[in-house]
């Protein structure tokens, strides 16, 4: 059973950054297309960017293009979200997906399995 852990949450000021890290285990990570989500209170989760298997492709949603960069390492079963000139809209639960599929997609809907979320809170 595929397992995933987030770390690296924690609390910025406006302007600064973070660094997220999610594990990956019980399973072959490079058969896997990595995401991050967020979610904020009352909301859905939101895509943020994936990146597919061989970390050849990556995408991004508009608002954090520029600022976020996710990157894997596929010899340490790890992706990596690593954000600067935070802002306060950044304030959110931040999740790591995973999918087996070719396609990198930003729908929350095709993603299988979970971590269980960090937080980051950005102050001003």
């Amino acid at each position: 059973q595929v397992q995933l852990v987030e770390s690296g949450g924690g609390s910025v000021q406006a302007g600064g950054s973070l660094t997220l890290s999610c594990t990956f285990s019980g399973g072959t990570f490079s058969n896997y297309n990595l995401a991050w989500f967020r979610r904020t209170p009352g909301k859905e989760r939101d895509f943020v960017s994936v990146i597919s298997r061989r970390g050849t492709n990556t995408y991004y949603v508009d608002s954090v293009k520029g600022r976020f960069t996710i990157s894997r390492d596929n010899a340490k079963n790890t992706v990596r979200l690593q954000m600067n000139n935070l802002t306060l809209e950044d304030t959110a639960v931040y999740y790591c997906a995973a999918v087996r599929t070719d396609s990198a997609a930003s729908s929350p809907l095709v993603y299988n399995y979970w971590g269980q979320g960090t937080q980051v809170t950005v102050s001003s």
